[in-house]
């Protein structure tokens, strides 16, 4: 474990390989002698995985055998990357012999390809506003980006797409083409679903159509 650490990070203080292990025996059956005890969790095996958007949570994930998801919702560009790494340095564990993977996506779906379009307008905005340093609620859907772009600048623009570039939107059709499509790039076990969605029904909705 100490050879990992002086891998993964230069920082002698960083000490979160050794905060999960201990998360994981706190949730773990007792042990004669054990000082801390952690109510109601002790006992209860709660499944641990390891969210990230670096290499770093993927070593660590595959050391010590647990599941990984990699936040590429918002931090798309080191995807295969992690999940290669994660699966090719994999240790089995007792709880999960075999490596397992989720990958997050922005997934918004409507009933057409031009109404998912007008409500992936919102997080197109935040992500953009990102890019200025901008932050606030969630903006309003609008009926074309077009002039928002010409008013970004070429890195401004560029920048929120790199960030959206794991994203599937439009109808139940195109997004199921989309999934499946994603699923064979990556060898995804599972997905992890963000839709950010300005109305709280069409939210709902789109979740609806997913399932």
């Amino acid at each position: 474990m100490r050879a990992l650490r002086r891998h993964l990070s230069s920082a002698s203080e960083d000490r979160f390989p050794e905060d999960v292990m201990e998360l994981q025996a706190y949730l773990a059956p007792a042990r004669e002698g054990q000082l801390v005890r952690a109510i109601p969790g002790q006992g209860t095996e709660v499944p641990v995985w390891l969210l990230g958007s670096s290499l770093y949570s993927a070593q660590l994930a595959a050391y010590l055998g647990l599941p990984f998801a990699f936040a590429s919702h918002f931090a798309p560009e080191l995807l295969q990357q992690a999940l290669d790494l994660y699966r090719s340095q994999y240790r089995p564990s007792a709880a999960h012999p075999k490596s397992h993977a989720m990958v997050a996506l922005n997934v918004i779906v409507a009933d057409s390809d031009a109404e998912a379009g007008r409500l992936f307008s919102s997080l197109q905005q935040r992500f953009l506003g990102m890019q200025r340093g901008q932050r606030g609620p969630l903006p309003r859907p609008v009926d074309s980006m077009a002039p928002l772009w010409a008013a970004a600048s070429p890195a401004e623009r560029l920048g929120a797409e790199r960030m959206l570039a794991e994203s599937i939107v439009g109808s139940p059709v195109t997004v199921r083409a989309g999934l499946r499509t994603t699923q064979e790039r990556t060898g995804a076990d599972e997905f992890i679903v963000a839709a950010a969605v300005h109305d709280f029904q069409a939210r709902l909705h789109s979740y609806e159509l997913l399932a």
